[in-house]
């Protein structure tokens, strides 16, 4: 029988036996080199056997498994790493079905070690590029063995670790092969992506989420490696790194899913860190898509709390700040859409209480204290997209950002969603702050573009109503906007500066695109820095705003005509601060008078005239000795210091408009002009800016119109005017304003007070009052043509003087087309 059997083993077929020769007898001794070595040098010699060395090698290896035998089992699969390493012929595509088919029986094995085993064959076959393509190779299985691993809850701590990180170097190893094959699955298919990236998130939330830099590391340290975190995070990165632009949102998807479904924005930091690894992996032309798919899973959760969407909006916040490179994308207004919407939203759910307007029970609690949060959180954001975009695309941002303010006189609110004034009120507000962050650090070389009408006249507007905190803010964007030489902390504090020098103020020559935007928007911007100080709500910050503002003008915009305006417009805050018209609280008006001294002190040394100089200081120490409480330095403090009455203000502690002309004269500048008195020119607008309802501004446009009304009686015949009457105009112009003021107050309270019956019935006389001397009119000026007809049909009850309607006439056939 032995004879027998020798001799049916030596009939075996070659590869067989040098298969059989690899293994000794004794499994701890290890793979038998120098067989292996006959092993190779056969597959190489004949390619046409290497499925069959593979089929036959998967048949020993499942044998092995079954009965135990591990040792003989991590021989046989180091003989097939050694053989994929060594062979690329045309036939190697079987041998991988066999090699893959033993790796799948060491995954679907439940000890570790054989996991293990197999998903570091699977790796190095990983990093194998084959020479032929395959047609029909499928890792689904591998994927899902792979994920299930990276969520192992082995009890042993150290094995449960290996087995994770088997997990994700099997992931890695499924990227590398599918990637670039065309011919395989794709892997950024959902159903792949929805089990890969949770389970890289999953480890990488199991640690502390490292600080994520720019790039990758290259070569990660020995510990570094044995981190289940910087593994993961290699693997992410690696494959965000190779997605194309049509897969970014595949792979983007999983992960706002993952974190929505384990309520990681709350905590802000996991998802931070998360889209920095993103931001950072990816191609920086696709930088906007991952933004798109942000503002669409902010728009998503438009109902979720405010904590949720704060987490979402931080994570733009982040995301904004790496696509510095100005790679928003095309669709840089729709970022912006979508913040402001939910800037709206969000002060809706904080007035309402509820996020359907509604208070049924049930309902979710808002708490206003997180909304607020939000609300910053928001305005940060749009200041961080503005910051990344160029200075063309930031002029557009503003005036869109402008165009959804409800303004004065120009659009009266947003579409109404049931918060009313206030919620008017606080979108001002909230919007404004936003044009803050958009306009911070805005530079331009021309005024003209940076503000323009469109955007200029709804802001100015809106310095115009009684809210003091929308007044400030209108005037931090017209600082940021004007300051483009970074002077402006140099005007932070108003104070008294003997020499101006010190502030190290960069003065360019007015450029003339500088002078033409002076010439057109000069006396709108002094008529509502003198409204401004009128206001008896403005406080040490609206003061120290226009004191800056009356500076930055003085160093960036000034020509010798602006120049001679500020110095008026100076004197005028001074008449103001003396007149008890206004009735101007005590504050305020030392507050003007501090002002106007501090600004004539700044703007004489910067026309360093001496004997304008030495006036202006003249006048300073006399008020340092006697009025302290008309400087800015008694004014402008905490605890200012401060008369109980300020009745009596004049003599050597005022600034003259004839002294002023008379030495600036001297100086060549326009005598004429300085000795004409500042006075604003009040519009239609200052009116309307303070209405507090639409019925108002109703009635105060009624009120416009009724200065022509029809029912006047017809205009007397035009007076002779004599010096008398001259005289007599000058004298009684007070008793006339009078009379106007007490017109147009009876006129507004009839409109408002008035039943509806009797306006109905005045604006119908009215209208028929106008039709029948139009009708008259008509009657003058209209003659009868001839009629076609040769006569007027009387069946139309005309008249003969009357001429016949084209449509009566009757035309000859000839005539007819």
């Amino acid at each position: 029988m032995d004879g027998v059997c020798g001799c049916c083993g030596a009939l075996r077929p070659r590869y067989k036996r040098l298969v059989d020769n690899i293994f000794p007898e004794d499994p701890e001794d290890g793979l038998v080199k120098a067989n292996m070595e006959k092993l190779t040098f056969y597959a190489l010699s004949a390619p046409e056997k290497l499925d069959r060395i593979g089929a036959y090698l998967s048949e020993r290896l499942s044998r092995d498994v079954a009965r135990h035998r591990y040792g003989y089992v991590c021989i046989a699969m180091e003989a097939l790493d050694q053989l994929l390493m060594a062979c690329h012929c045309q036939s190697i595509n079987l041998f991988v079905e066999s090699f893959l088919k033993m790796v799948r029986k060491l995954l679907e094995s439940d000890k570790p070690n054989l996991q293990i085993l197999g998903t570091n064959s699977f790796v190095k076959f990983a990093n194998i590029e084959e020479d032929t393509p395959s047609y029909h190779r499928s890792y689904d299985f591998f994927v899902s063995r792979f994920s299930e691993m990276c969520h192992s809850s082995f009890e042993d701590p150290d094995i449960r670790t290996k087995i994770r990180m088997a997990g994700i170097k099997g992931l890695q190893g499924v990227v590398r092969k599918t990637v670039n094959d065309e011919l395989q699955a794709n892997i950024w298919d959902p159903q792949h992506m929805d089990k890969i990236v949770p389970s890289l998130l999953f480890n990488l939330q199991s640690g502390e989420c490292s600080e994520s830099r720019s790039p990758s590391p290259l070569q990660a340290s020995e510990k570094e490696k044995e981190s289940p975190v910087e593994l993961t995070e290699r693997c992410f990165r690696e494959l965000l790194g190779r997605a194309a632009y049509g897969n970014i949102k595949n792979a983007v998807t999983p992960v706002l899913m993952h974190l929505d479904n384990h309520s990681l924005w709350e905590g802000k930091t996991f998802a931070v860190c998360c889209f920095k690894i993103i931001m950072y992996s990816i191609q920086s032309q696709h930088s906007h898509l991952v933004i798109q798919q942000l503002l669409g899973h902010l728009d998503a959760n438009s109902k979720s709390s405010a904590t949720v969407r704060a987490g979402i909006v931080e994570v733009l916040l982040e995301a904004a700040a790496i696509a510095a490179s100005g790679s928003v994308g095309p669709t840089v207004l729709e970022v912006f859409n979508t913040l402001l919407r939910q800037l709206r939203l969000s002060v809706d759910y904080e007035l309402t209480g509820s996020y359907d307007g509604s208070t049924n029970i049930g309902t979710k609690i808002i708490k206003a204290h997180e909304e607020r949060q939000l609300q910053e959180a928001v305005i940060r954001t749009i200041g961080s997209f503005a910051n990344t975009l160029p200075t063309y695309q930031r002029s557009e941002v503003m005036l869109f950002i402008m165009g959804k303010i409800p303004v004065p006189g120009i659009h009266l609110a947003l579409p109404s969603t049931g918060s009313g004034p206030e919620g008017t009120r606080m979108i001002q507000i909230m919007l404004l702050k936003s044009l803050v962050q958009v306009t911070a650090g805005y530079q331009t070389t021309n005024m003209l573009t940076a503000l323009p009408s469109s955007f200029l006249e709804p802001l100015l507007s809106l310095s115009l109503t009684e809210d003091p905190e929308v007044r400030l803010l209108v005037l931090q964007i017209l600082l940021s906007l004007i300051d483009r030489h970074d002077n402006r902390p140099k005007f932070s504090t108003i104070s008294i500066i003997s020499d101006i020098s010190i502030l190290k103020l960069k003065v360019d020559k007015c450029s003339r695109q500088d002078n033409l935007f002076m010439k057109k928007h000069g006396q709108q911007l002094y008529r509502h820095i003198y409204l401004g100080c009128k206001e008896q709500s403005s406080g040490r910050q609206h003061y120290e705003a226009l004191f800056a503002l009356l500076g930055l003008l003085s160093v960036e915009l000034a020509n010798e005509e602006v120049v001679v305006d500020l110095i008026r417009l100076a004197l005028a805050l001074q008449d103001l601060a003396l007149s008890t018209d206004e009735a101007l609280p005590v504050y305020n008006r030392c507050a003007v008078h501090a002002l106007a001294a501090a600004y004539l002190n700044l703007i004489c040394q910067l026309t360093t005239v001496p004997a304008f100089c030495q006036h202006i200081h003249e006048v300073i120490e006399v008020r340092q000795k006697e009025s302290t409480y008309l400087l800015p330095e008694d004014v402008f403090v905490d605890k200012p210091k401060l008369p109980s009455l300020l009745e009596k203000v004049e003599g050597d502690v005022l600034f003259l408009q004839s002294k002023i002309t008379e030495v600036l004269g001297g100086s060549g500048y326009n005598t004429e002009r300085l000795a004409t008195p500042y006075v604003p020119q009040y519009t239609d607008e200052d009116r309307l800016s303070k209405r507090k309802s639409i019925g108002e501004t109703i009635s105060l446009q009624v009120e416009v119109e009724s200065r022509n009304s029809p029912e006047k009686e017809e205009r007397a015949p035009a007076e002779e005017i004599t010096f008398e009457t001259l005289k007599n105009a000058i004298v009684d112009s007070v008793g006339m304003e009078e009379q106007e003021r007490e017109r147009r107050r009876q006129v507004v309270e009839k409109f408002q007070k008035a039943p509806f019956e009797e306006i109905a019935a005045h604006c119908g006389a009215r209208a028929t009052l106008l039709q029948s001397k139009l009708n008259q009119i008509f009657e003058i000026t209209i003659r009868p043509p001839p009629s076609p007809s040769g006569t007027i049909s009387s069946g139309y009850g005309q008249s003969q003087s009357r001429s016949v309607p084209i449509y009566e006439m009757k035309f000859p056939d000839l005539c007819v087309y």
